[in-house]
């Protein structure tokens, strides 16, 4: 017979101290980019010392390189049900429409690699974690010839229109019609993917 063991309360401690500063951080990098976010600031809103930090992620480097990862473990665009669609790219094109739509919160990796652009680090470190998951997946799923740069165009273009339709609300396409503006993107992403 197997006895089951309590949860080790210091493994749970320590794991709701690690989600609170990468919740903590999420924020601050969102709304203040690399450069701009503390780490005490990160700290004081997990409930931790700024030492806790280096204690968990060894440097603000390593922690900024975890929230990146963890704004990219639930895709939006790039999902599985998307992925398996035989209209592939009208899936992707409505995607980007939904999340794009005004009013809507721009998503917080797209904030956080938005308003961390003007830091190398930031940018070194956003590059190889969107190289990992997003241009990864992206890759996979459009093969043939120049297949990675095509993904590559695919990302810059969801990363142009979540800046121009939600960041900046250029009009038209701040409000345009949804399903114009699927119909409109649908033959550009078929282009990336389909290599035509």
């Amino acid at each position: 017979m197997k006895i089951e063991r309590p949860a080790n309360s210091r493994t749970a401690k320590a794991d709701a101290t690690r989600a609170a500063i990468l919740a903590s951080a999420r924020i601050a990098f969102a709304e203040h980019g690399y450069d701009g976010a503390g780490l005490r600031g990160i700290a004081k809103g997990a409930g931790v010392t700024a030492m806790m930090i280096g204690r968990y992620f060894g440097s603000k480097e390593g922690l900024f390189g975890e929230v990146v990862t963890d704004t990219m473990r639930d895709a939006v665009i790039l999902t599985p049900e998307n992925l398996n669609r035989p209209d592939i790219a009208r899936a992707f094109a409505e995607g980007l429409v939904r999340v794009t739509t005004q009013g809507q919160t721009p998503l917080d990796g797209f904030l956080i690699s938005f308003r961390s652009s003007g830091s190398a680090t930031a940018a070194r470190i956003a590059r190889e974690r969107i190289a990992q998951a997003h241009h990864s997946t992206a890759a996979a799923a459009i093969t043939g010839e120049h297949g990675p740069e095509r993904a590559a165009l695919f990302l810059a273009l969801v990363a142009g229109v979540q800046m121009m339709r939600q960041m900046l609300e250029l009009e038209p396409l701040a409000s345009g019609n949804p399903e114009v503006l699927a119909d409109l993107l649908t033959p550009v992403i078929a282009s990336l993917i389909e290599g035509s």
